[in-house]
């Protein structure tokens, strides 16, 4: 059905007047985006609601899509919705009160370090995704990655003889970011998981894998498994990815770590350069984090 309705709007889109093909290009990819997202939720196209849309633009927000990238986002989906209604005129357009973000900088909730526990301690480990989800949990608190990161972290990218991951960053950027003892702990742990999976072909490099899709996660799967383990924790904070990212580097700025060692292993655009990282010595970012981060304060207990 979703692929039928693609079809169809990329002809009706063809013949629209005043578009680019640019701009037909990235609705049509905007629009398939969606429909994948609502397929995600069990929601048909023509039982879209104006909360459905919301609902997926704080997804989108949450994932860190910027204010400009999501306005072009709605304009697309303006425009299917448009077209749908030019199709039937008895369905209702969930766009018509729909309204674009305003270019602005909204920082994401901080969790404490007892409430990350408590997402962790959510994690049902008799599931066969349980320890997979647990690594995938610290993995973004304790190295700060983004979302995206984490979901294209690919087996040769570990050094965890030497204790770093090699990541891809925005814009084809690599940094290299310190990993804690507690996330090498519960990564080797979900090896032993991992290797029960066969993945899809293309697929076996990946290190976080679908036990049922049999390739690597996405973020939408991410951010679903992490709000509903912030839920199970009772916690009300709006929860994301991100909000890990950010009370990773939280943490660490209230612990006393160097601001410009934060901004190098976040790998922020504005110090993201050759130049940082000749100034700033691996060995210096490790020490950072073993010095300041909460996580290497505690006594390192065996999993079971």
């Amino acid at each position: 059905m979703a692929l039928s309705l693609l079809q169809a709007y990329q002809a009706h889109i063809l013949l629209a007047r005043g578009l680019s093909e640019n701009t037909r290009e990235a609705y049509l990819r905007d629009v398939s985006r969606f429909l994948e997202y609502i397929d995600t939720q069990g929601i048909a196209a023509e039982d879209v609601t104006l909360d459905t849309l919301h609902s997926y633009t704080l997804l989108l927000a949450d994932m860190g899509i910027s204010p400009r990238s999501i306005s072009r986002m709605h304009s697309a989906l303006r425009s299917f919705f448009h077209f749908r209604q030019m199709e039937n005129h008895d369905l209702p357009d969930p766009t018509e009160l729909l309204e674009s973000p305003k270019a602005g900088r909204r920082l994401p909730d901080v969790l404490t370090m007892e409430e990350v526990d408590a997402i962790i301690a959510a994690i049902d480990m008799s599931q066969p995704f349980g320890q997979r989800d647990r690594a995938v949990v610290e993995m973004l608190y304790s190295c700060g990655l983004r979302v995206s990161e984490l979901c294209g972290l690919r087996m040769n990218h570990l050094y965890l003889e030497d204790d770093y991951l090699r990541v891809m960053g925005k814009g084809s950027k690599e940094r290299l970011v310190p990993i804690s003892p507690r996330a090498k702990q519960e990564l080797e742990l979900w090896f032993k998981d991992r290797k029960e999976i066969t993945p899809h072909e293309g697929e076996e490099s990946y290190v976080f894998l679908s036990h049922l899709r049999k390739q690597h996660l996405s973020r939408i799967t991410v951010f679903h498994n992490l709000r509903q383990y912030a839920r199970a924790a009772g916690i009300t904070k709006a929860i994301s990815p991100h909000t890990l990212r950010h009370t990773f580097a939280t943490h660490l700025l209230e612990g006393g770590a160097n601001l410009r060692a934060i901004q190098a292993m976040l790998g922020h655009e504005s110090i993201a350069t050759t130049e940082i990282y000749t100034h700033i010595d691996r060995s210096y970012l490790r020490q950072q984090i073993l010095d300041y981060f909460p996580r290497n304060q505690e006594t390192q207990n065996p999993r079971t």
